[in-house]
């Protein structure tokens, strides 16, 4: 048996990290680089925007960080009820649930649900959709595979979609290449989604094999934290695991592209190591070490981070903020965006702090 079920702290941190990351600080150091206009905040704002297309930035780790995280607690979640109860009906019927409610949470955050309009809405667009693909077949893989093929479906994944970006042709292009417009993935979303597809160049429905390979990665990131081994030696396994996974994907990435967009094999593979990289030091600071005063903010966030991303894609807190602070801008001059920016995450961070208090915690 495993260890006992209960939080890893570090995982909720974790969370909260990357929560931080998205409902900040993208819009924080665009605006900041708009009013220093400097090459370092230039340097610091490319460093949380996507890429065009080739290569990757820190900001790229936002969203498979948010998939890791969710197969991380996988272990956690499911362990204990596949001990205790052999009727795995209401399981299924959870995991059935939370995946209809992610898929409309995504179409409220990007799928212009809201809007009311056919014409504009798009079926598969969105962070949550992907993660409620990577969380049911993840999970589905815990219950009924072993260990060696839970880490067969992992490479599966990878290696199908390889082949799917490389070997069949696109009609009016040729055989696929992994440039915009010109790979298999995209033709496949346009032509089984047509009008609903998102209209950009990401890819989700063969991506899907991809989402479900870096959620599938967090499991095995929360089996060995959940295993009998000490912490120490869990931490250590973490960083060697992460390191080989950067430098496999890099390594892989120079036949095989690294395109974050497509959510390509390789990027699965660096990305994954740059995760488990992350939890390797959170898990080491927090659950080893024993420092954790500076967590509780990250834990606020963590703990709702449901909650946070669907309200700051629906609410523009940074527009509500220049309510109450547009006082300053003639003192602020071009770095009042910025200011409004910290006061649009002080608004959101005391309504999750207020939830966090009351013992208020939605799940889906």
């Amino acid at each position: 048996m495993g260890q006992p079920t209960k939080r890893i702290l570090s995982i909720d941190v974790l969370r909260g990290f990357d929560m931080l990351l998205i409902i900040f600080a993208d819009h924080f150091f665009a605006n900041l680089h708009k009013g220093a206009n400097s090459s370092f905040s230039e340097a610091l704002a490319n460093q949380f925007s996507h890429p065009e297309w080739f290569g990757s930035t820190f900001y790229d780790i936002i969203m498979p960080l948010f998939l890791f995280v969710v197969g991380a607690v996988i272990p956690f979640a499911l362990s204990k009820r596949m001990e205790n109860n052999s009727d795995m009906g209401p399981v299924y019927k959870k995991l059935i649930r939370r995946f209809v409610i992610l898929f409309i949470l995504g179409w409220i955050v990007q799928g212009n649900l809201l809007a009311l309009d056919i014409e504009q809405f798009k079926i598969f667009s969105n962070t949550l959709q992907a993660i409620a693909v990577g969380y049911v077949v993840s999970c589905l893989a815990y219950i009924h595979l072993s260990r060696k093929g839970q880490y067969v479906l992992f490479a599966a994944c990878l290696i199908i979609y390889a082949l799917l970006l490389t070997v069949p042709n696109v009609p009016g292009v040729g055989r696929s290449v992994l440039l915009p417009d010109q790979n298999f993935a995209v033709y496949f979303d346009r032509l089984i989604l047509g009008k609903f597809d998102d209209g950009y160049q990401y890819t989700w429905l063969l991506s899907g094999l991809g989402f479900i390979a870096t959620t599938l990665s967090g499991m095995f990131a929360g089996e060995l934290i959940k295993s009998n081994l000490p912490r120490e030696k869990v931490a250590k396994l973490l960083l060697v695991i992460g390191l080989a996974g950067l430098i496999v994907g890099a390594v892989w990435g120079i036949w095989h592209p690294i395109v974050k967009k497509i959510w390509s094999s390789s990027f699965v593979l660096a990305s994954s190591g740059v995760c488990f990289i992350l939890l390797a030091l959170f898990y080491w600071i927090i659950d080893v070490k024993g420092v954790v005063k500076w967590t509780f903010p990250l834990k606020v966030i963590g703990m709702n981070a449901i909650t946070a991303y669907v309200l700051s894609h629906v609410i523009n807190f940074p527009k509500v903020s220049k309510y109450l602070l547009f006082g300053l801008e003639q003192y602020t001059g071009p770095y009042y965006d910025m200011f409004a920016s910290i006061g649009g995450f002080g608004l959101l961070y005391l309504l999750l702090w207020y939830m966090y208090k009351n013992g208020t915690f939605i799940k889906v």
